[in-house]
């Protein structure tokens, strides 16, 4: 049985407690956070306030760390240095070139894991997209759609304030709530060749980070993309993906895969497995992504979502703000990854 600890019990934690609590291939022994009143989240376990301690006097197989953004670099590099897997919450890292330097960490240290969160990959509704997509039924893909309309309140950024601090965050509504449609986005379509972006701040927050980002996107087949993702809707309405087909046309929304038949008529070909909650937008396969991994450390096995393919969602990021910066292209092989500023935004 696998020892597994947790760094990090803020919002996100609960989904992989839940999670690691109900695997039978591992035993939660330790949780780490700096905040000593959150000892009474999970009882009979080892608690610290300070991670590296922890480190230090548990023997463990696999961290998971659900930390602000700053904090995964350093703190998943302490754990591969010890020869513990990890697994990480999006994002990979505040950026691509931070992002770079887990890539190499991980090809350093080939006998560790750093497994990365992008558990909507296993969405049934994806997965079946996944295999039609590679099936060539329809064609080739000539375009796809990305939208995410969200809610988020002053008290969001309040309650937690490196959510809105570019140096903390990396970024707004891209890194923290849009990451994963991105993700999809390349996953479908492939490597991208550029970006043309802009983002915006429609919420007075006084908050440094985008809460409103589009983009035109050229995958390096020829396929076109378009995304739109914010934080200043009314309420969190469902994600959108859509990919159009040479001969047909799929749509991801409301937790189901749909396509048109010959009379026009919408059909569903999918449906998600679906989160209780008021956070049902989270998707419902943690689970599913954590045993996965879990089944990976066991067997030494490398199907799981490693810190290289996690990558390409930062340089996406990177490219739209650089892009609305400069007001131009942005080649994705040419992004200067120094430039994080929002400049006149």
């Amino acid at each position: 049985m696998l020892k597994i600890a947790v760094i990090g019990l803020g919002d996100i934690s609960g989904i992989h407690l839940a999670a690691i609590l109900a695997n039978p291939k591992a035993e939660l022994v330790a949780v780490s956070d700096i905040d000593e009143t959150r000892r009474e989240i999970v009882q009979g376990v080892n608690f610290y306030t300070d991670y590296q301690e922890m480190l230090e006097q548990e023997s463990l197989d696999c961290v998971h760390i659900c930390l602000p953004h700053y904090l995964h670099y350093p703190v998943t590099k302490a754990c591969v240095e010890k020869g513990i897997h990890v697994f990480q919450e999006k994002p990979l890292a505040l950026n691509t070139e931070e992002g770079l330097k887990l890539v190499r960490l991980e090809e350093a240290n080939q006998k560790v894991k750093i497994g990365v969160c992008f558990q909507n990959r296993l969405n049934e509704t994806v997965e079946k997209l996944q295999q039609i997509i590679h099936s060539n039924e329809y064609g080739q893909i000539v375009g796809i759609k990305g939208i995410v309309t969200w809610a988020r309140p002053k008290s969001y950024y309040d309650k937690k304030p490196w959510r809105g601090k570019l140096d903390l965050a990396g970024g707004g509504v891209m890194i923290n709530q849009s990451i994963h449609t991105l993700d999809l986005m390349q996953l479908f379509g492939g490597e991208v060749a550029t970006i043309r972006g802009s983002v915006d701040q429609l919420l007075d927050y006084g908050i440094e980070t985008e809460d409103t980002a589009t983009a035109k996107i050229v995958f390096e087949n020829g396929a076109n993309g378009f995304f739109f993702a914010t934080n200043a809707n009314g309420n969190n309405s469902s994600v959108e993906l859509q990919i159009i087909f040479e001969n047909q046309k799929l749509t991801i929304k409301d937790n189901r895969l749909t396509m048109l038949d010959e009379n026009g008529k919408k059909v569903m070909i999918e449906e998600d497995t679906k989160l209780d909650g008021s956070k049902f937008y989270y998707g419902a396969s943690h689970t599913k992504l954590i045993d996965t991994f879990y089944t990976c450390i066991i067997a030494n096995s490398q199907d799981y979502i490693h810190a290289k393919d996690a990558l390409p969602s930062l340089q996406m990021i990177d490219a739209i703000i650089q892009s609305s910066n400069e007001k131009r292209e942005i080649r994705i092989d040419d992004i200067l990854i120094s430039n994080r500023s929002l400049g006149d935004m």
